[in-house]
């Protein structure tokens, strides 16, 4: 940088903060004491930099060659420029920084100034992160509003399982106590099939071992008595009937002696004790209890 560019940069801000005083001149007229003395320090100030950029530029014309030089001419002035501006540099970074000046009021709107300009700063700041602040707040609102959604599904689904674990249950059990019944009826009908078996074959043992009389010979009987004859039944058919009596009315399980009833066959009962006369009435009769 040359002394010129220097000058020219001081003046500037010079230049500036003359603008600054000065604009806030009216508005530092309660606070400050003699913001005009400021103003005028200033504008002296920058009318003794600007006079010293003049002379520096008529002395800078007046070294001008007036005739071109030649090539070496033209290399040896180019050295020196290169050698005055390493100087420059050096003195420049030797150098500490000036202050434009000691005036309090001028110094106070340079600093209202930065601090404007930090304050515009950190507002962008601010306003980029409230903006970013309410997208992921949205963004926090989806999210929640997702998971509510995910949780009622979630509460859906359970609710179904425990319908289809309870409707498993009961079929479960309404298929054992379906098999269970379907072993009773098989269990009932084998008895059944027992029941009818055993009848048959007493059916045939009494058949064959106490047959019914010669209708022969009863008709006979009832012809010399004069009574009209009367169709006998088996030993088989007294049993039945004894039986479905006792277990129709168990309160009351005698049976009164017809006429059809064989008088050897129910003595054969009472003498092997399968039967029981009752004790008030000699005609009647009810099988013996054996189940009990």
């Amino acid at each position: 940088m040359t002394r010129r560019g220097a000058a020219s940069d001081r003046g500037a801000r010079a230049m500036a903060a003359a603008g600054s005083a000065g604009g806030s001149g009216a508005a530092a007229t309660e606070n400050s004491p003699c913001p005009v003395d400021a103003h005028e320090e200033l504008l002296g100030e920058c009318e003794r930099i600007w006079k010293q950029m003049e002379e520096c530029q008529s002395k800078l014309a007046l070294l001008r060659p007036e005739k071109a030089l030649k090539s070496d001419d033209k290399v040896s002035r180019l050295m020196m420029n290169a050698r005055a501006l390493a100087a420059e540099h050096n003195e420049w970074q030797h150098r500490s920084p000036e202050i434009i000046s000691d005036n309090l009021d001028v110094l106070l709107a340079l600093g209202k100034e930065e601090l404007q300009k930090v304050k515009k700063d950190l507002e962008m700041v601010l306003s980029t992160i409230q903006s970013r602040n309410e997208k992921l707040e949205e963004d926090l609102k989806r999210e929640q509003q997702w998971h509510e959604e995910q949780k009622l599904v979630l509460d859906a689904l359970n609710e179904i399982e425990k319908e289809k674990n309870n409707e498993a249950k009961k079929l479960s059990r309404t298929s054992l106590n379906s098999r269970v019944l379907r072993e009773l009826q098989h269990q009932e009908k084998k008895l059944s099939m027992y029941k009818k078996e055993l009848l048959n074959a007493l059916g045939e043992f009494l058949e064959e071992h106490f047959p019914l009389p010669d209708k022969t010979r009863s008709t006979k009987n009832s012809k010399n008595s004069g009574e009209p004859a009367v169709e006998l039944i088996t030993l088989h058919e007294i049993l039945e009937i004894l039986v479905n009596k006792l277990m129709r009315t168990p309160h009351d399980p005698f049976v009164t002696i017809e006429d059809s009833f064989w008088p050897p066959y129910i003595e054969l009962l009472l003498r092997c004790g399968i039967a029981l006369r009752h004790p008030e009435d000699p005609n009647r009769i009810r099988l013996e209890a054996f189940h009990i």
